[in-house]
């Protein structure tokens, strides 16, 4: 056989072979996702949705704090997703202040939200846009009256017109 008979045949076999896989430089790109994934999504905090629910807008620029959640539908009370009580009832019924079934289960979250928070627990009343403020007025008394000393209200955050500018 002739030199480039024998040259040809080591080429053939040589790439005849299936290519490898360098997974050290996969593996390079995957750890630096990983990382960026994991500081980028530690610095949003959301507040649990409910489609029964419309927030009103608001140009607040501070983000939620996770503390304990009561969420006033049309229909229901719901304190950290379970209903306590039924927003008709509590209209219809004439009395004091504070809602007792409210109350009831505020004071049974009160020792989380103490640990969730330095300055006292807090509560976030997320309400529905058409919620009558006769009923907002009573959650937020009692909410007090069940210690919880910061209150804060949920609304989604509405582009001011100098946002829109610097966007452009």
């Amino acid at each position: 056989m002739s030199d480039r008979v024998t040259r040809m045949q080591r080429h053939h076999q040589r790439h005849r072979k299936g290519g490898g896989l360098n997974l050290v430089s996969l593996m390079d790109i995957f750890t630096i996702l990983v990382f960026f994934l994991l500081v980028n999504s530690t610095e949003v905090e959301t507040l649990p949705s409910d489609r029964d629910l419309t927030l009103p807008d608001s140009v607040s620029r501070e983000l939620p704090r996770e503390t304990v959640v009561v969420a006033v539908t049309l229909d229901d009370i719901l304190v950290q997703g379970r209903r306590v009580a039924s927003v008709a009832e509590i209209l219809a019924e004439e009395g004091g202040t504070v809602i007792e079934p409210l109350a009831e289960a505020l004071r049974a979250q009160h020792a989380r939200a103490l640990r969730a928070s330095e300055e006292g627990a807090e509560v976030t009343i997320m309400g529905d846009r058409e919620l009558p403020y006769r009923l907002l007025r009573r959650i937020m008394a009692t909410c007090t009256e069940a210690d919880f000393t910061r209150l804060s209200l949920a609304v989604n955050q509405r582009v001011t017109e100098p946002q829109v500018a610097q966007l452009r």
